[in-house]
C-alpha cells in the first residue's frame, strides 16, 4: 500500500510549486543535507519493516526549494519485487532539475552500484493526466533494476529543485508526512532556510513536536515520522476539521501579498485587439442586449461552451495563464485561461469582476492554512451585476442567465487585487433551477397487484445536462438504453424499459430523459389491506450521525451541498381511487435532516400525487441540535407517506373477472405489444407479456407467448413455465415433455425433478416415477423432505394409504412441533378420508404453532367436510380465504360447501374463481371424490 503512497509523494514534490534540465543530472548529495543514521543493511531480519529509511530534507534559499530524498525499500515478497522493480521519478524541467545521487542494491554486505554505467534513466514524456484534460509537461525518469531479489534492499537518493517564476522572488512548499500507518525503521523530514528569510511554517497534525533549531546561519524544523495516529473524526464533521498530514511553508507575508503578487497574472488591458476574431465576439454581445446580466450570461456562455477544458501547466503554466487571443484561437484553457478570457470580455462589456483563488475541495481548511499560491487549486470570476454578488467559473458547464446567482461549493476565495485583499467567504444562496427534476406516472388501474405502465421524465439542467449532451448524440442504442434504463432504475424498482429517449436543448441547458415501460406493483398486503409506499425521500434519508464520543459532542455535522431537485409521483388508481386514503407525512418539517424541503401531497380525480423539493445548499447542524434533527427524522420515517386501499377492495381473481369485459388490462398489453413490435426477436419481452397473461389467467394468451420465447431461446425457466401452462390446460403430455427437456437441461434443479416424477406418474409409468423419487429421497440434502412428501402422495394414488401415512409419521416424529410437517399428514388423512379425528388433532395443533395458517384452515376445511361438519368446514374456508383471496383450494371447496348447505349462487361463483385460477381444479378433487 506504503509503495503507492511513497510514489504519490514522489509525483507532489516533483509538481510543485525557468527552464532546467531536461535530463537527469548525476551528482553528490547537497553539502547541507544532515546524514541519516548509519543502517547495517546486512542485519535487517523479517522483523524490520519493509521501508528501511524514508529521509526527505527541504531547504528554501534565493526564490528555490531543494528537495533532497533517500529511500531504503526492503524487498519482502515477490509482490514487492514487481512494484519497486522499476525507479520511477517525474519531474517539471521548467520549474529545476532532477539529480540522481546514488542508486544501490544492498545484499547482506555487498553494495552493487546502479550507477556505475554511466546514465541508467531513461526519459519519457507521459501526459498521464490527459485523459483528465490536462498536459502537465512533466518528464520521468525511469529505470529498471537488473538483478533485484527478494532479500535485497534497494537504495535511492536523490534531488528536485523547484522555482516558480509566477511567484516573482517568494517560495511555497508542501511536504507529504507519512501516516501512522506506514512503518519505517527511520523516517524523518528536515527544512530549513537563512535565518532572517521571511519563511514561515506550519504543521497541521496532532501530538506533533518538531525539533526547531537555529544555527550555521540556518533555521531548521525536524519532523520525526511516521506521525503519532491522529484523533478519529466523524465522517460527517465540517471540511474544517481535517487534519491535514503535512508541513507546509511560505514566504508570503498574508493573503494581501498572495493576492497583490497574483493580480499581475490577470490584467485584461489590451488583451482583445480592437479588429480581432474574439473582439467581434464581444461587439456581438454587445449588439444582443444593453441589459449587464444579458451580456454576463452571454459571456459566460461562450466560455464554457465553445472552449473547452484542458490544462496547461507547461512553461510556468501552474499559475501564468495563455492569453485570451491564444485561448480562443486554440479553442482550449484551463481554469486559469478561461477566467482570464471571460475577465477581459466581462470588462470590456462594462461589467464590474475580478478573479478570485478557490479550493476545489478544501476551501473550508484555507482560512487556517498559510497564506500562499498553493493553498488553492482553482480560480474563477466574481462580478457585480446590480448589486449582487455572482460567481462564474468558466469551466463549468450550461450555465444561463437563470444560474447567474448559483454559488459555487467552495467556501472561501480570495479575490486578486494590485491593492491586496483578504479571504471572502461564500455564502450559499438555493440555485436558480433545480438540477434535476423527476417525474414519475404509474398506472394500477388494472389492480392493486397488477404490472402497470409507467411514465418517467427526467429533466437536468446545467452541468449535468451539459454532460448529458454526449449521451444524447454518440451514444450507440444499445448505450442509450443502458443509460436510460439505469437512470430509470435509480427512481423505479422492477421497471421494464420500451420506449426512451435522451433529448438536449441546447438554448436553455436542459437535458430531458423519458421513459415509458411495465413496471410490477409496489402495492403489499398488509393486515388485509393493499397500500403502498408513496415516500421516497423520507425513505431515503441516511441521518445517523455519530457524536457518542466526548471527543465529538461539539463537532457540527455536516450537510452536503448535494444536487438540488424535485421529485414527483403520481399513481392512477382503480375506481377512479373511491375509497384510497392517504395515511402518513402530507406536509414535511421545513428542513429535514439539515436539508430544506417542501412536500405537496393530494388525492384527488383518481390520482394520488406526492412532489418533494429539496434544495441542499451545505448548511450545518450544530452540536446542540443533532438529536433533535435526529429524533426529528426518526418520526418522519414512522409515518411514511403511503395510500391505502379500502378494506373491501376486491382479489385478484375478483379484478379479473370483472375486469375483463372492461378492457381494463388493454392498456398494459398494448405496452407490452409497443415493446415487442420494436424488438420481435428479444425474448425477455414474450416472457414478461406471458408473465403478465397468467397473471389475468389468461392461460392461453400465455402459452403462446411462451412458445416463441422457447423459439428464441429455450431455458430450464421457460420450459417449466410452459410445463405448468399446459397442465393447467390439460395438457398432460405437453407438460410432461417440457418438464423432461428441462430435466435434461439441469438434472439437478428439484421443480424439474418434482414435475417430472408427477407427470410421469400421472402418464401412468409409476414405477419409473416411484424409483426416481427413491433414488432422489436417498440422496438426502435440503430438498428430501419434499420428496418425502410427493412419496407419501404418489403412494396413496397407487392404493398403498398406508405406506404413504407412515412416510409422513416418520417426518412428523422427526420434528413434531413442525406446522408444515403437520399440515401435510392432516392434507393427507383428509384427502384419503382416513383417520379424521387424528387429522384434525394434527391441523389444530399446526394452526396453534403457525404465523400464517390459511393453508392449515384450508386442510382442516377438508377434514370437517369428510365429517359432515359443514358450518365448521365453511367457517375455516371463510377464514382462509381472508387471508390469502386467491387460494384456489380453498375457493373450489368452498364452493362445494356452499352449494351442499344450499347457497348455489355463492357456491357457483367460488367455483367458477377456483376455475379461473386452475382450470383443472375439478379432475383433482375428482381423484378424492370430491365433486360440487
Amino acid at each position: 500500500m506504503f509503495v503507492r503512497a511513497l510514489t504519490v509523494i514522489a509525483m507532489l514534490l516533483a509538481c510543485g510549486i525557468a527552464h532546467a534540465g531536461d535530463k537527469p543530472l548525476y551528482a553528490a548529495a547537497p553539502a547541507w543535507v544532515a546524514p541519516a543514521p548509519e543502517i547495517d543493511f546486512a542485519k535487517l531480519t523479517d522483523r524490520d519493516p519493509m521501508l528501511v529509511l524514508f529521509d526527505q530534507q527541504q531547504r528554501i534559499e534565493n526564490g528555490q526549494v531543494w528537495v533532497y530524498m533517500s529511500q531504503a525499500l526492503r524487498v519482502v515478497s515477490p509482490q514487492v519485487l514487481s512494484q519497486v522493480g522499476s525507479i520511477t521519478l517525474p519531474w517539471q524541467p521548467d520549474q529545476g532539475d532532477l539529480i540522481v545521487h546514488v542508486a544501490q542494491i544492498m545484499r547482506g554486505s555487498e553494495r552493487i552500484d546502479l550507477l556505475a554505467k554511466g546514465e541508467p534513466l531513461k526519459v519519457l514524456q507521459r501526459e498521464e493526466q490527459l485523459e483528465k484534460s490536462q498536459i502537465s509537461g512533466t518528464l520521468t525518469a525511469t529505470m529498471a533494476v537488473e538483478g533485484l531479489r527478494v532479500g535485497d534492499t534497494l537504495v535511492f537518493r536523490y534531488s528536485i529543485t523547484r522555482k516558480d517564476r509566477a511567484l516573482a522572488g517568494n517560495v511555497q512548499t508542501i511536504a507529504p508526512l507519512l501516516p501512522e500507518s506506514v512503518r519505517a525503521r527511520f523516517a524523518r523530514l528536515i527544512l530549513s532556510w537563512p535565518t532572517g528569510a521571511p519563511v514561515k511554517w506550519k504543521l497541521y497534525s496532532e501530538g506533533v513536536t518538531p525539533k526547531v533549531t537555529s544555527a550555521g546561519g540556518f533555521e531548521t524544523v525536524e519532523v520525526a515520522m511516521p506521525l503519532p495516529k491522529q484523533p478519529e473524526m466523524p465522517g460527517d464533521a465540517p471540511g474544517r476539521y481535517t487534519k491535514l498530514a503535512l508541513l507546509e511553508a511560505t514566504s508570503f507575508a498574508d493573503w494581501a501579498a498572495v493576492s497583490k503578487s497574483m493580480a499581475p497574472l490577470y490584467k485584461t488591458d489590451g488583451l482583445i485587439a480592437a479588429g480581432s476574431p474574439l473582439a467581434a465576439e464581444v461587439a456581438k454581445i454587445a449588439k444582443a442586449s444593453t441589459d449587464p446580466r444579458v451580456r454576463t450570461a452571454m459571456a459566460l456562455r461562450l466560455v464554457q461552451d465553445e472552449v473547452r477544458y484542458l490544462l496547461n501547466a507547461m512553461d510556468g503554466g501552474n499559475y501564468i495563464p495563455q492569453t485570451p487571443a491564444a485561448t480562443w484561437s486554440l479553442r482550449y484553457g484551463d481554469c486559469k485561461a478561461k477566467t482570464l478570457l471571460l475577465l477581459a470580455m466581462l470588462r470590456q462589456l462594462g461589467i464590474e469582476s475580478e478573479p478570485v483563488l478557490a479550493s476545489s475541495a478544501l476551501g473550508e481548511l484555507v482560512p487556517g492554512r498559510l497564506a500562499a499560491p498553493a493553498a488553492f487549486d482553482h480560480v474563477l470570476v466574481r462580478a457585480t451585476v446590480a448589486g449582487k454578488t455572482l460567481w462564474l467559473d468558466g469551466t463549468s458547464a450550461g450555465a444561463r442567465i437563470q444560474d447567474l446567482e448559483d454559488t459555487p461549493p467552495f467556501r472561501t476565495v480570495l479575490p486578486l487585487r494590485t491593492a491586496g485583499a483578504e479571504l471572502v467567504p461564500i455564502t450559499m444562496r438555493p440555485p436558480g433551477r433545480s438540477t434535476m427534476e423527476i417525474s414519475v406516472d404509474l398506472d394500477q388501474r388494472a389492480g392493486l397487484t397488477m404490472p402497470g405502465a409507467f411514465s418517467f421524465t427526467s429533466v437536468a439542467h446545467g452541468p449535468v445536462a451539459a454532460m448529458l449532451q454526449a449521451v444524447s448524440t454518440q451514444a450507440t442504442k444499445e448505450q442509450l438504453k443502458d443509460f436510460v434504463g439505469k437512470m430509470v432504475g435509480s427512481a423505479l424498482e422492477d421497471a421494464v424499459v420500451g420506449d426512451h429517449a435522451v433529448r438536449y436543448d441546447p438554448e436553455t441547458a436542459t437535458a430531458t430523459i423519458t421513459a415509458s415501460g411495465v413496471i410490477g406493483s409496489s402495492f403489499q398486503r398488509e393486515n388485509r389491506r393493499y397500500k403502498m409506499i408513496l415516500d421516497r425521500t423520507v425513505k431515503d434519508i441516511n441521518f445517523a450521525p455519530d457524536r457518542a464520543r466526548a471527543a465529538w459532542r461539539d463537532i457540527p455535522v455536516a450537510v452536503a451541498p448535494d444536487a438540488t431537485g424535485t421529485y414527483r409521483l403520481r399513481v392512477r388508481l382503480p375506481d377512479n381511487g373511491k375509497g384510497f386514503t392517504l395515511e402518513g407525512n402530507q406536509t414535511l418539517p421545513p428542513v429535514l435532516a439539515g436539508v430544506p424541503i417542501v412536500r405537496t401531497a393530494s388525492l384527488a380525480d383518481g390520482w394520488a400525487t406526492v412532489e418533494d423539493r429539496f434544495t441542499p445548499i451545505g448548511a450545518e447542524i450544530a452540536p446542540a441540535d443533532v438529536a433533535a434533527a435526529r429524533t426529528q427524522v426518526t418520526l418522519a420515517k414512522k409515518r411514511l407517506l403511503t395510500v391505502m386501499a379500502p378494506e373491501s377492495y376486491p382479489s385478484d381473481h375478483e379484478v379479473v373477472m370483472a375486469g375483463r369485459p372492461l378492457k381494463i388490462f388493454d392498456p398494459v398489453l398494448a405496452v407490452y405489444s409497443k415493446m415487442i413490435a420494436e424488438e420481435p426477436e428479444e425474448v425477455q419481452w414474450y416472457l414478461n407479456r406471458a408473465n403478465f397473461l397468467l397473471g389475468i389467467y389468461d392461460w392461453r394468451g400465455a402459452l403462446a407467448d411462451q412458445d416463441k420465447a422457447i423459439s428464441l431461446q429455450a431455458n430450464v425457466g421457460t420450459y417449466l413455465a410452459r410445463s405448468l401452462t399446459r397442465e393447467a390446460l390439460g395438457d398432460d403430455a405437453g407438460a410432461l415433455a417440457d418438464a423432461e427437456e428441462a430435466y435434461a437441461l439441469e438434472p439437478g434443479n428439484a421443480s424439474a425433478v418434482s414435475r417430472v416424477i408427477r407427470l410421469r406418474f400421472q402418464k401412468g409409468d409409476k414405477d419409473s416415477a416411484l424409483s426416481m423419487l427413491e433414488a432422489q429421497i436417498a440422496e438426502g440434502g435440503n430438498g428430501a423432505e419434499g420428496y418425502q412428501s410427493l412419496q407419501a402422495e404418489l403412494f396413496a394414488k397407487s392404493g398403498r394409504v398406508s405406506e404413504g401415512l407412515a412416510v409422513l409419521d416418520k417426518l412428523v416424529a422427526d420434528r413434531p412441533t413442525d406446522a408444515n410437517r403437520l399440515n401435510s399428514r392432516c392434507w393427507f388423512k383428509g384427502t384419503n378420508n382416513i383417520d379424521l379425528e387424528g387429522a384434525l388433532k394434527d391441523c389444530m395443533k399446526g394452526i396453534e404453532i403457525a404465523g400464517s395458517p390459511a393453508h392449515i384452515y384450508d386442510s382442516r376445511a377438508m377434514i370437517y367436510y369428510r365429517m359432515g361438519k359443514m358450518t365448521e368446514a365453511l367457517a375455516d374456508l371463510d377464514a382462509a380465504l381472508e387471508v390469502s383471496p386467491d387460494q384456489s383450494a380453498s375457493l373450489f371447496m368452498r364452493g362445494v360447501v356452499r352449494r351442499r348447505t344450499g347457497d348455489i349462487k355463492g357456491g357457483d361463483k367460488d367455483l367458477a374463481a377456483a376455475r379461473l385460477l386452475w382450470p383443472v381444479t375439478d379432475a383433482e378433487y375428482a381423484r378424492w371424490g370430491i365433486k360440487p
